[in-house]
């Protein structure tokens, strides 16, 4: 009988995520896509990055995501904690309703598997937001109905 073990994937650089700034310089090219991604940052307990994951492709002003595509790889790569990001092609940063309603299922979600979720971040070309830093924390996942 041949035994395996779980590899776990190292950080692909020694970068620490300290602030929304450094995630959205991480995405040069990704700030002018012309349709809406969402992209997950898979991060080790030193908030460093294991892995920069495409997530979704959507169309001009709409992305579908579920819990289940955005942790599934999370949970292959042993991360401790994610961070999601998606642009906006209009060039608003402001999260929308859906956003909000889908930043919530994440958070729950990441709390049943015991996968953090860290920031929510919109981009555009010249700013983002970040839910973290407009909030001061993360919301309470009953804060959005």
């Amino acid at each position: 009988m041949e035994i395996r073990l779980i590899q776990v994937k190292e950080p692909e650089s020694a970068v620490h995520l300290t602030s929304s700034d450094a995630i959205y310089e991480m995405f040069g090219e990704e700030k002018s896509a012309d349709r809406e991604c969402l992209w997950v940052l898979h991060l080790n307990t030193q908030n460093q990055v294991i892995e920069k994951e495409l997530v979704s492709m959507g169309t001009l002003n709409a992305s579908c995501a579920h819990p289940r595509e955005v942790f599934k790889k999370a949970i292959l790569n042993s991360a401790a904690s994610i961070i999601t990001v998606h642009n906006h092609p209009s060039g608003s940063t402001g999260p929308s309703l859906n956003d909000f309603k889908l930043w919530k299922r994440l958070i729950e979600a990441g709390r049943i598997i015991g996968i953090e979720v860290l920031d929510n971040l919109t981009i555009s070309q010249t700013s983002y937001y970040s839910d973290r830093r407009e909030r001061g924390t993360l919301y309470e996942a009953q804060e959005v109905n």
